[in-house]
């Protein structure tokens, strides 16, 4: 099979011929429809985040079950489904107390004893969040697998499996925004639409959209935002506190994973609001807040893949996009072939485009 293969930090990817080994047990072989690029994903190709080479990067896929192990329950041949990172094993204390997307089990992935799942003669590929979808097949734990209605677009699926649900889920299950609430929504990307989305869905009495780019303000306007906010035309913290007459917000997402805007989130606050930090950070980043906020009870909380529920919550966005109450059409920028991968990946790097769609059936 073709695959994208990532070699080298700050290299282009090379479309290889891969091989690719038969489920076993729980694992489930996957043609691969279609995928979403995402910025975890240049995290690593820029360097910003470890990881062992060579490998298969991309984890936001949907596509169409080929061959199951021996042990699989949940999905069968034909199926359509959506593949999300957050696997888990059902038996752990996360698991049991509801938070299956917090499980690490290291049974989504083959054991260092076995065979691996990507491969070429001698030399293994690892795969990017237990996927590796920069792939015609992937072969995958069973636990990540969602089958979904056939009648739903696959190339519009693919974005569920990550950014969609990570913006819209930080808003509805991490943030748990109330009918009424004002929420801030800071980066209007590929996660920060969806939460825009979200917050219009949970009944936001007003939401303030945040981005450096003309371009991303106008989609967060389409997106459900009654207002929005330059971030290259002065503070922030001062623009929000003046159209809520200095009261602050009730919510603040963060969807970019700087320090400032980590820290500005903080700031802008109402007494008793929570910022809620879905972006994804250097690891030696560090914010910086004051504590006589808590005195205010101010919070700050992580998102961790929006909360998911992935039985519960990836069926439901499917039929709340079908009913017209979810946007994913109009955060697909572009549709690429896999050939031109690395243009997708350099159009991200201008922060101009909220989401590009590699497509395998094309």
């Amino acid at each position: 099979m073709k695959a994208a293969v990532f070699r080298e930090v700050g290299r282009p990817m090379e479309i290889e011929e891969v091989e690719i080994s038969k489920p076993k047990s729980r694992e489930v072989l996957i043609r691969v429809s279609s995928v979403g690029l995402c910025h975890s994903d240049l995290h690593i190709m820029d360097g910003a985040l470890p990881m062992a080479l060579p490998a298969i990067l991309g984890h936001e896929a949907a596509g169409i079950v080929e061959q199951v192990g021996s042990d699989v329950k949940t999905v069968k041949v034909g199926d359509h489904i959506i593949v999300s990172l957050a696997f888990s094993c059902g038996h752990c204390e996360q698991c049991h107390s509801g938070h299956t997307y917090r499980c690490v089990t290291p049974e989504a992935q083959r054991a260092a004893d076995e065979p691996a799942r990507l491969y070429r003669g001698e030399e293994n590929f690892g795969q990017f969040m237990n996927t590796g979808s920069f792939a015609e097949m992937m072969l995958v734990h069973e636990s990540g697998c969602v089958p979904i209605r056939r009648d739903m677009p696959l190339d519009r699926a693919c974005l569920i499996a990550c950014g969609l649900s990570t913006g819209f889920g930080a808003v509805t299950n991490t943030a748990k925004v109330r009918p009424g609430e004002t929420v801030v929504i800071i980066g209007c990307g590929g996660v920060g639409l969806p939460a825009i989305n979200g917050a219009v869905v949970a009944g936001a009495s007003r939401i303030i959209a945040i981005d450096r780019m003309p371009s991303k303000l106008e989609m967060a306007r389409v997106f459900g935002a009654t207002d929005v906010i330059n971030a290259a035309e002065g503070n922030i913290v001062e623009q929000v506190l003046a159209l809520t007459n200095g009261r602050g917000v009730d919510h603040a997402i963060e969807a970019i994973g700087r320090k400032e805007t980590i820290e500005a989130a903080f700031t802008m606050l109402a007494k008793g609001g929570t910022a809620t930090v879905a972006g994804v950070a250097h690891p030696d980043t560090k914010i910086e807040i004051s504590p006589l906020a808590f005195l205010r009870e101010k919070k700050i909380q992580g998102s961790m893949a929006g909360g998911i529920r992935l039985s519960i919550d990836i069926p439901y966005l499917v039929d709340l996009y079908m009913r017209g109450g979810l946007k994913i059409d109009e955060l697909i920028s572009q549709r690429l072939e896999l050939s031109d991968i690395n243009k997708g990946f350099d159009d991200m790097r201008k922060g101009e485009i909220a989401r590009s769609v590699i497509m395998f059936d094309a």
